[in-house]
């Protein structure tokens, strides 16, 4: 019984933990996005700033039930996402709420959130947000057949749909998978350049074309939850692909150093790239990735 509480406290912690890193990780890609660009930028705590002022507000704008219920399944998403992901190796406070198949649960809670933000933007009424969805929904076409190639190809090679058993064969092993499966790190890689949604994947919220897509109806308490949905979801995947590849983290200092260093792909790869079209994205996603995708699973089943 209490290692139940232990693990609900875990949970609690894990969120705090997530919210709290997600937003300096956003707010110092807004930094070092700002100096290669030559300008100052904001403070990496402006963020931090922003979610107060917003979640101090209200909004008078309301279009029907699911716009209340669209900002909440992206939370319960990645709330949901992290509560399955161990944090830290042998952490009774961050080992969550895992269990032998989570990997396929990731799959599909994965896609819950953008999902029911769909809905949500779409019962708005502003063609902004309908055109930001359809890019959105398209998009996840295009950077989830690779990604998903990454995770079978693992399954296959490992005999195991457990994010904990991947995580303890690269520590009895002393191997981290990105050597002994480097197909499926390099497929997972090109595909997580769309899940950040950095340039040049910036084609669902694209403020110069969409005045930011799916959030143009949301203000206040709701751009707030998205916000903080976010930023756990950006913990969340990054936790992910250091459990999955890196061999997990003993601490939250060697944590923050793999997750910080894997973050930095999509952030500088965005920093000089200009934005794509939706065909060239998707086209994108189903060549190089979806080709490494498929040469991980032929690894994984030959070799």
């Amino acid at each position: 019984m209490d290692s139940i509480w232990f693990k609900l406290l875990g949970v609690v912690v894990s969120f705090i933990v997530a919210f709290t890193v997600g937003m300096t990780y956003m707010g110092l890609s807004r930094k070092i996005t700002a100096r290669v660009q030559n300008r100052k930028g904001p403070p990496f705590y402006q963020n931090f700033i922003d979610a107060m002022k917003l979640g101090s507000k209200t909004s008078a704008i309301h279009h029907g039930v699911m716009q209340h219920f669209g900002p909440a399944f992206l939370m319960v998403s990645s709330v949901m996402s992290l509560m399955i992901i161990p944090v830290l190796n042998n952490g009774m406070w961050f080992s969550n709420l895992n269990f032998h198949g989570d990997l396929i649960f990731l799959l599909y809670i994965m896609v819950f959130g953008p999902l029911g933000m769909a809905l949500g933007a779409g019962q708005t009424g502003n063609p902004n947000s309908a055109i930001g969805v359809t890019r959105g929904l398209s998009q996840m076409v295009g950077f989830e057949i690779p990604w998903v190639m990454a995770l079978v190809a693992l399954m296959i090679q490992y005999h195991t749909t457990s994010i904990v058993d991947l995580m303890n064969i690269q520590v009895e092993s002393g191997t981290w998978l990105i050597f002994s499966s480097p197909f499926a790190f390099i497929a997972a890689v090109l595909a997580m350049l769309g899940m950040f949604r950095y340039s040049p994947f910036d084609i669902v919220g694209a403020p110069t074309e969409l005045a930011s897509g799916p959030m143009s109806e949301n203000g206040g308490k709701y751009l707030f939850t998205m916000m903080s949905s976010a930023s756990v979801f950006a913990f969340a995947k990054l936790t992910l692909y250091v459990d999955l590849f890196l061999g997990g983290a003993s601490n939250l200092i060697e944590l923050l150093i793999k997750t910080f260093v894997i973050y930095m792909i999509p952030v500088l790869y965005g920093v000089v790239s200009p934005r794509y079209r939706t065909e060239q994205s998707i086209r994108y996603f189903w060549g190089w990735p979806t080709f490494f995708g498929l040469l991980a699973i032929l690894y994984a089943v030959f070799f």
